[in-house]
């Protein structure tokens, strides 16, 4: 314990916090001087501490849930689909029919899942310029002399990526669609 904290702890009594406090305070890896603070700034400190430990136990709850955070990754079986590239290869499979763009290529997703995987653009717009950089997708603006939707069309690349993909996920799907029929077939029948 640093000089000032012993000098602290002999007084005995600070601003009405008593000597096994201060040093439950030192203890606790906190520095004695916040018991120096008046009576309502350090009541108010310690609250503020409380509900910051609070925060921080929820924050580490939900980080600690399997499989991670976001849309789909709680779910077992479409989250398990989405981490071995599910989303890649949906982008992959639409740009390859025709030339989309991110929004378009949300609602068809959801569309096609009936709402199972969701995609917010904060996901769909920096898969698209990751998959742009790696030359799997080539992107265009509609109207070139300004902003406007960015369309998307496979390259070379992103088709040999798309059937990779494809090949890797299919056992899975297998297998999840195996696991839900079986499941339809206990439960339902």
């Amino acid at each position: 314990m640093g000089q000032a904290a012993g000098r602290l702890l002999a007084a005995g009594r600070i601003d009405g916090v008593e000597a096994d406090e201060l040093q439950r305070e030192v203890d606790g890896g906190r520095r004695a001087i916040i018991a120096a603070v008046p009576g309502r700034a350090r009541d108010t400190s310690r609250a503020a501490a409380a509900e910051a430990a609070s925060l921080e136990n929820a924050r580490a709850a939900v980080s600690s849930t399997p499989g991670g955070s976001g849309a789909g990754r709680t779910d077992p079986l479409v989250g398990d689909l989405r981490r071995a590239g599910l989303l890649a290869l949906l982008v992959l499979h639409y740009v390859a029919r025709a030339p989309s763009y991110g929004n378009q290529l949300i609602d068809r997703i959801e569309q096609l899942t009936g709402g199972a995987l969701t995609v917010n653009p904060n996901t769909m717009y920096p898969l698209l310029r990751s998959l742009e950089e790696r030359g799997m997708v080539a992107g265009e603006w509609e109207h070139p002399e300004r902003r406007s939707r960015r369309f998307y069309r496979i390259t070379p690349e992103g088709e040999a990526e798309r059937a990779r993909l494809a090949g890797e996920l299919e056992p899975r799907m297998d297998r999840i669609a195996r696991s839900i029929r079986a499941i339809r077939r206990e439960v339902l029948t």
